[in-house]
Parts: structure tokens; sequence; C-alpha cells
């Protein structure tokens, strides 16, 4: 009978569990999408809309086919172990679809005790050997998804070398340790290069990377580099802005969680006042920087992020740039089968050619 009780008491607390635990949500079906447009804004003001968007003529076959590709809707987000997984193999794949395009020689070493990938390309020419880009890769602070994707196109479309940084990541080592490491191999670089002579760039987490090693450069009083290339990013970790409200990663397609107060990645801001300086620079002192190029699209997530931060650089007097390509997703220039991911890397490479040989 003590069996019997046992029995039935785990079954009757099984089936309470399974009661509150909530049915995973199905996705979205054909039948199911919106057909039209629809817009209610509630006493806040907060919009709760749908919206039926084409995708615009004017993309390349490419583009479109990759804005095309259905991701379900339902979530919940992948683990970190699956994120990390997937990024890892998709940086392996990566790496070998760029070198296709642009051949190098890739050697993996430590500066300064941070390991880092390093890009020389095929048919550097010697009036580059006294030149470096230092590329902080993206990832969302708590993975790699940039170091081959951004090293390897960039340095073969400038002709230099690129140092990509594999700083720690979140949440094991939360904020300031990427900036922390970034900063030591830049330190050991300005031992072999001249300042005048290096660019800092980076998409994405990278991207925000870029913004708080610049102010924690001047805040340590070294010498600035020639440019910063701040691709798909943002200088707020206390305000998303509405673009991260509106995108998933995938721009339009797949999971999207409605927005919650709070800090903005949470794992990486840690407990640092996310008006901290460093950790947002929309919130430093940003006279002072060298001339920068804010890259992003119209469907990314850190549209609105972009743009703000790029807009706070102009009110510093800093010379930036902005570029907005149409319609296309978060840092779609990881993409070498799409035409607008070449054009954009060349645009970057460019501009990091131009300024280096204006401080000639």
């Amino acid at each position: 009978m003590k069996c019997l009780t046992t029995a039935l008491l785990l079954a009757a607390v099984s089936a309470l569990a399974a009661q509150e635990k909530p049915t995973p949500p199905k996705p979205t079906t054909a039948a199911e999408a919106p057909t039209r447009d629809t817009s209610y804004i509630d006493e806040n003001g907060t919009a709760h809309v749908t919206r039926v968007v084409p995708v615009p003529e004017d993309l390349s076959p490419q583009a479109k086919a990759s804005l095309s590709r259905r991701e379900p809707d339902q979530g919940p987000p992948q683990s970190l172990a699956e994120r990390r997984k997937m990024t890892d193999a998709y940086t392996a794949g990566a790496k070998v679809e760029w070198t296709k395009i642009c051949p190098n020689t890739l050697t993996d070493r430590s500066i300064a005790g941070v390991p880092v990938h390093v890009v020389v390309p095929d048919g550097m020419p010697d009036e580059n050997k006294d030149k470096v880009l230092l590329n902080l890769h993206g990832g969302g602070f708590n993975s790699d998804s940039g170091s081959y994707t951004e090293s390897i196109p960039i340095a073969s479309f400038a002709k230099m070398k690129v140092v990509a940084v594999l700083y720690r990541l979140a949440p094991e080592y939360p904020f300031p340790a990427a900036v922390d490491d970034s900063i030591a191999v830049y330190k050991e670089l300005l031992k072999s290069y001249k300042a005048k002579n290096i660019v800092i760039y980076g998409t994405s987490a990278g991207a925000i990377l870029t913004g708080e090693v610049a102010v924690k450069i001047k805040q340590l009083g070294m010498p600035m580099p020639a440019a910063l290339g701040i691709f798909s990013g943002m200088g707020d970790f206390g305000r998303a802005g509405d673009s991260i409200s509106m995108y998933a990663l995938r721009g339009l397609s797949g999971h999207l969680d409605p927005p919650q107060p709070g800090a903005h990645d949470p794992f990486y801001v840690a407990s640092t006042d996310v008006k901290d300086p460093v950790l947002s620079p929309i919130y430093a002192d940003l006279h002072g920087l060298p001339p920068t190029l804010f890259v992003t699209s119209g469907r990314d997530l850190l549209l609105s992020g972009t743009a703000n931060l790029h807009r706070a650089f102009l009110h510093a007097g800093v010379d930036a740039q902005l570029i907005v390509f149409d319609a296309l997703p978060h840092a779609f220039w990881y993409d070498p089968k799409m035409p607008e991911a070449l054009e954009a890397n060349h645009m970057m490479a460019d501009f990091f050619v131009k300024q280096l040989k204006s401080k000639d």
C-alpha cells in the first residue's frame, strides 16, 4: 500500500508539472500568416503591428534567395552550447568559401597572450607591409561568428595584413574582458606599427567593441589609430532602439521576443553600469576619435544602434560616414555568394585604404 501511495503521489506531481509547463508554440503557417497590414497603438504608444513586406526588385538574385529562406518563428532561442556549435561550424565553412575568392596565408598565434588569426593576402605589396588592420569579430560577445568572415575578404580587398583578435567571451568573461584583450593586442602592435598605420574595425559585437576600444584608447592617452570601422553596432546598452524590436537576426524571418526592460545583453554587461562610457560609448566624450565608417542595412536589428552612434560621432565633430543597404539583414556582408556582400566589403576596404594613404 505504501508503494502504491508513493507511486500515485509521484504520478500526481508529474501530472501537475506537465500542466504547469507551457506548451511550446508552433511555427506560423502559410494559412495563419497575415495578408494585410495592421496597426494598433496602445495608450503608452507601443505599436502592435503586422506588415506585408515584399522583396525589393533591385536586389541581386542571391540576395532575394537569401531573404526567401524560411526560418521558424516559434522559438525559443537556442542554448549557448548549440549556438557555439553552430557558429563554429559556420565559420569553418566560411573560411573555406572566402578563401576561394580571396587567397591568403592564415596563421594562428598569440599576441600579448591573446590568441589571434593573422591573415596575409596573396599579392600584398611591399608598401603595405608597415600597415595592419585590427579586427574585432562579431558573435554576440558569446561566440565567434566573424573572425574569418571579417578578416579574409578585407585583407584581400585592402591588400593588407589583418590581425583578428580572439578575445575572451561572455558569459564566462563579461565586460571588460574583451576590451582588455583588444587593448593588449593594440598596445603590442604599436611596438611594430605606427598608430597612423593601424585601423580597428568589427561587425556586430565587434562593432560595439570597436567603439568601446576607441574610447578606452582615448582614456589611456594612447595614440589613436588612423580610422575605425563600425559595421552594424551600437553604443548604448541601456536603450536598444526601434530596430531591435522589429527585426530578428535574419531580419523579418525567425523568432523575435518582444522587447524587455533592462540592459541589452546582461551576460556581457554583468554588473557594469549601462551608462559606463566605455561600455556604452554614446555617453563618452567622443571628440578626437579618428575618421569612422558606419555600415548597416534596412532590416538590421542594430540599424537604430548604428544610426544613433553615428549621430553621436557627428555631434562630437568626428569625420563619420554612414552607409545603409536596403532590405538586407544583419551582417549580410558575411555571405560570399551575395554581390551586395562583396560590394560592402570593398567599400569597407576602400575606406581603410583611403584613410591610411591620407596619413602617409
